[in-house]
């Protein structure tokens, strides 16, 4: 029934969009009508939608297989695989357990600072693997945590809400710190190729010049979210609530030393992470200049796909002291890695090229030029307002998928510099707090049966508001300064 009306709607947008300039701009209205309402209704596997293109384009005569395939081997898929083969070699050294545990013991254990320090800790990771995967790696170090707490102490309603507290703080905090950098979350990915793909004379946004922004933005919403969570929302005492030898300390004591597979892992992942950071120039103005790695050694074709698939091969070349006969990271492990989201991935890289062949682009892009003129921070708030409250209901990077292409289109027609409007949008598709459904950090802590949908509402609203608000803020301030 739900895949008919997806078919239905189809066929109507077909007759809507007008075809006399373009006459297969209306074909590629309809597929991607098609693709968005399966991609919400969830009527096949999402990554099972995202392949429609193989099909339906070489079917309507839009492009051949060849070229579509190209889109789902494009070179950003690379390094979402890279960085999850990563992420996987500090997994199974067991590190990214021992980084989180000495965060929260830095910090302390009073509620609110515990609250704090599993914020940061899952941030900080999410920053650098996926947030699904910092969730998983919090959760069950939160759990032990919450059954230390549960045998301190006897006050159940303060027990209730300390674990609301801790559940939504460690999946908010890894959607917030995601933010942060290039690899943190898969709409930023998407932006990055797409902003390549469809502006290729546009100067590349590199690793380090993403996180000059989305490092202080993660960081002011972190400490603000955590005020509004454990000082307004959920009032939580000063006091500390268990005895420290009882909890993280003991964990940590019962790891025993670092091993070598830790260390190896994390050396890894380290030089990764500095190669990431470190391979592109930075403008600092006309006269000033600092160049990466790149330009300095000639490895202009090693792009951060390379590095990552580079680093990661090591993980299956260097052998594990803790599993004799085996590397760091063997094929058995990484099978587990989310290859749906790369065909994700394909399917909106298929649809962004698509626009462009079909001149639906154009078409779309003429649309605004009706609109009444507004200033370009009003346009930046709507559409941050929509992309938020839109993905409370549906995939984060399927929307971002869909809306890229588009507000690409708009930029041009509104002559209007593409980040100002492709950027928030991303920023804002990773500021869905309401709903279990939103983000899978959410429907991991829910499934905890800490939390009710009423709890993480209340909850939610508060923080979907604040990301509109810092990234209104950020790109006035961008506006102002930088872009204009």
């Amino acid at each position: 029934m739900q895949g008919a009306f997806g078919i239905a709607v189809a066929i109507l947008v077909y007759y809507l969009v007008p075809g006399e300039e373009q006459p297969q701009a209306p074909i590629m209205a309809a597929i991607v009508t098609l693709m968005a309402i399966w991609w919400i209704l969830e009527v096949v596997p999402i990554p099972v939608t995202s392949l429609f293109p193989i099909v339906l384009f070489p079917l309507f005569n839009i492009s051949d297989v060849a070229h579509v395939g190209a889109y789902y081997g494009r070179p950003i898929i690379f390094l979402f695989l890279g960085g999850f083969l990563l992420a996987l070699g500090l997994q199974e050294s067991g590190i990214h357990r021992r980084i989180a545990l000495r965060v929260v013991q830095v910090i302390g254990s009073s509620p609110r600072r515990l609250i704090l320090g599993f914020m940061v800790a899952s941030g900080f990771l999410s920053m650098w693997i996926s947030n699904t995967a910092s969730v998983m790696v919090m959760l069950p170090i939160c759990l032990s945590i919450l059954e230390g707490v549960k045998k301190s102490i006897d006050d159940e309603k303060l027990i209730a809400t300390f674990g609301v507290c801790l559940m939504l703080g460690i999946a908010y905090a890894a959607d917030i710190g995601g933010m942060a950098t290039l690899i943190g979350t898969p709409p930023n990915l998407i932006f990055l190729e797409m902003y390549s793909q469809l502006f290729p004379e546009s100067p590349p946004i590199g690793f380090l010049e993403w996180m000059i922004m989305g490092l202080p933005l993660s960081i002011v919403f972190m400490a603000l979210g955590w005020l509004i969570l454990t000082h307004l929302i959920h009032k939580l005492p000063v006091t500390n609530i268990f005895e420290e030898r009882t909890g993280i300390s003991r964990q940590l004591e019962d790891m025993g030393p670092m091993s070598r597979d830790e260390k190896l892992s994390g050396l890894i992942f380290g030089l990764a992470a500095i190669l990431w950071m470190t391979g592109s120039d930075i403008r600092i103005s006309d006269a000033m200049t600092i160049h990466g790695w790149r330009s300095l050694l000639g490895l202009e074709y090693m792009s951060d796909s390379a590095v990552a698939v580079a680093t990661a091969t090591l993980l299956f070349l260097i052998p594990s002291k803790q599993r004799k006969g085996k590397t760091l990271l063997t094929w058995r492990r990484a099978r587990e890695l989310p290859w749906g989201i790369l065909l994700l991935f394909g399917g909106g890289f298929a649809i962004a090229g698509g626009f462009g062949l079909t001149g639906l682009s154009a078409l779309i892009g003429n649309l605004f030029s009706s609109l009444p003129s507004l200033h370009p921070l009003v346009i930046v708030a709507i559409i941050c307002v929509f992309v938020t409250f839109l993905t409370e209901l549906t995939s984060n990077s399927a929307i971002t998928n869909l809306l890229l292409p588009i507000l690409a289109s708009a930029t041009l027609v509104l002559e209007m510099d593409p980040k100002l409007l492709m950027i928030p949008a991303t920023l804002s598709a990773s500021c869905a707090f309401m709903m279990p459904i939103a983000s899978p950090t959410q429907a991991i802590v829910f499934g905890s049966g800490y939390i009710t949908i009423k709890q993480m509402m209340r909850t939610g609203i508060w923080f979907n508001l604040l990301g509109v608000f810092l990234i209104m803020a950020l790109f006035t301030i961008i506006h102002l300064f930088w872009w204009s």
